[in-house]
């Protein structure tokens, strides 16, 4: 609706995960990079914990985007899975024809699959979203899958994403082996106040805005006090405030635009 009025290519604050949108802080670096490595020298566990809305998803998705084509991925985004669904779900991600129903026996084909791949000089990657919901025989399930192995090296390297629930279901010493075997973790913070200007202006050019400085200072502060330097809640508000200037006739989005997006928006949580 506002695009051709703030001169936009497409909407700057949209909240799906799009890595072209990804704005690098150091720790969204860091743990891109760590996932990267991890996954490419074969470290087996990784751990990516942050709160709702703080870009695990997106890195996830950047993650699969940066990886070199001798490497094979699943993403598994529903964590309402048990045991057995969970090991089709990823045969099925990774294109494999899954022949049997049986739980041992997929997990024997997903076996074979790493096996084969491992001959051909082929790494294998699991990234496993909103981890923190899986239930403790799901947890069990990922643990044994990382006993797949050779004498040199995993065949599947494991990544699990969540919020910090996933920290403090992994704290339980019934999951301490799971525990044990992370080798890789990173944590996503919020942005500060410098970041949440700078993200605002890296959205607002990736959508082909001329006008970096769209949203004043006073603006911006306040977008980054309600929404707390959450990335998504960022895009909720920033969003909302265009909308508001665009049915304003405002040029710029002020303090004013802000707040009437604020009184707008039902769930800033």
């Amino acid at each position: 609706m506002y695009l051709k009025f703030y001169g936009l290519k497409e909407l700057p604050f949209n909240i799906t995960p799009d890595p072209r949108f990804l704005f690098f802080t150091q720790r969204h670096r860091e743990a891109l990079d760590s996932l990267v490595y991890g996954i490419e020298h074969r470290a087996g566990f990784m751990e990516l914990v942050g709160e709702v809305g703080s870009g695990k998803t997106t890195i996830c998705r950047a993650v699969l985007a940066r990886l070199p084509r001798h490497i094979e991925t699943a993403l598994i985004l529903n964590p309402s899975l048990n045991e057995t669904q969970l090991v089709r779900a990823i045969l099925g991600d990774l294109g494999v024809g899954k022949r049997r129903r049986d739980r041992l026996d997929l997990i024997e084909q997903l076996n074979e699959y790493l096996l084969d791949k491992a001959r051909l000089g082929i790494n294998v990657a699991v990234l496993i979203d909103e981890a923190q919901d899986l239930t403790a025989e799901v947890m069990e399930q990922v643990r044994l899958l990382s006993n797949l192995e050779t004498d040199q090296h995993k065949l599947l390297q494991i990544v699990l994403s969540g919020q910090p629930e996933l920290e403090r279901r992994l704290a339980d010493p019934s999951l301490r082996q799971l525990r044990q075997r992370i080798v890789v973790k990173c944590s996503l913070d919020p942005l500060d106040a410098a970041e949440t200007y700078v993200y605002i202006e890296h959205r607002l050019h990736v959508a082909g805005s001329k006008d970096l400085g769209l949203f004043d200072e006073e603006a911006v502060e306040l977008v980054h006090r309600v929404a707390r330097g959450i990335p998504r809640l960022v895009n909720k508000v920033c969003d909302r405030a265009m909308l508001a200037g665009y049915a304003a006739g405002a040029k710029s989005i002020g303090r004013a635009e802000v707040k009437r997006a604020v009184a707008e928006l039902e769930d800033l949580t």
